[in-house]
């Protein structure tokens, strides 16, 4: 293991470097089913306002060390998204779950001791309350925290807030008909599955970030005229 790290990290000293992508979102949450509808949500805001949703699930390659993908990933994203809401002790013997931390730690590093380029980071962070992160990580204390109660709706409305308030995306509305549509997509989504001969369950980290980039473009897309309608004829 330590040898896969040294190589790693000398392979990461030859590449070229990478410059930051201003539409690029890092996402930094739990991944498990629990999560889920909270993680699928953020994705949905973070592509319907004009950005583009990375994770350390993009790629699934064994034979890249996660740390090392997290920080290539980290490196090349402008914006990130945080939340720390899940550190609760769990397991036999119960402990708690520090790879949200880490991540936001590795963030913030990148931010601060980086180049002129990286001190252009910017991120939100979320907790399921307020001040709760203080009681685990309270090394950030001054951070603006989110909280977002587990509640899609109010995860929704601070995003989109937060999104559509920083350079080159887009400004889809606020966070009331983003959560509209985001319902009417989930609504839609078995049946976007079923045209590519898959369920809802089945759905990986790249399969749900194309069907929901390929939605926001429709939803961009003028709709198709009515057959016989008079406006359409004289269009």
């Amino acid at each position: 293991m330590a040898k896969d790290v040294k190589r790693a990290v000398r392979r990461q000293r030859r590449e070229k470097p990478v410059g930051l992508n201003d539409l690029d979102v890092f996402i930094n949450c739990p991944f498990d089913d629990t999560y889920k509808p909270i993680f699928n949500a953020i994705v949905y805001t973070v592509v319907r306002s004009g950005y583009r949703a990375r994770c350390a699930l993009e790629t699934d390659d064994a034979a890249e060390n996660r740390l090392f993908k997290i920080i290539k990933i980290v490196r090349e994203c402008r914006f990130a998204v945080h939340d720390i809401s899940r550190t609760a002790a769990d397991g036999n013997p119960p402990l708690p779950r520090f790879n949200m931390p880490l991540e936001l730690g590795l963030w913030l590093g990148a931010r601060h001791l980086g180049g002129a380029e990286q001190q252009e980071k910017r991120c939100i962070v979320f907790d399921v309350e307020q001040y709760r992160f203080q009681r685990f990580i309270s090394d950030i204390a001054g951070q603006d925290i989110h909280a977002h109660g587990s509640r899609i709706a109010t995860l929704i409305s601070e995003l989109s807030a937060w999104l559509r308030h920083l350079p080159g995306g887009e400004h889809p509305g606020g966070g009331e008909a983003i959560m509209r549509e985001y319902e009417q997509f989930e609504a839609l989504l078995p049946g976007m599955c079923d045209d590519m001969n898959m369920t809802v369950g089945e759905l990986k980290f790249t399969d749900f970030n194309q069907i929901v980039s390929e939605y926001v473009i429709s939803l961009k897309q003028p709709p198709e005229p009515i057959a016989g309608d008079p406006a359409a004829a004289h269009a």
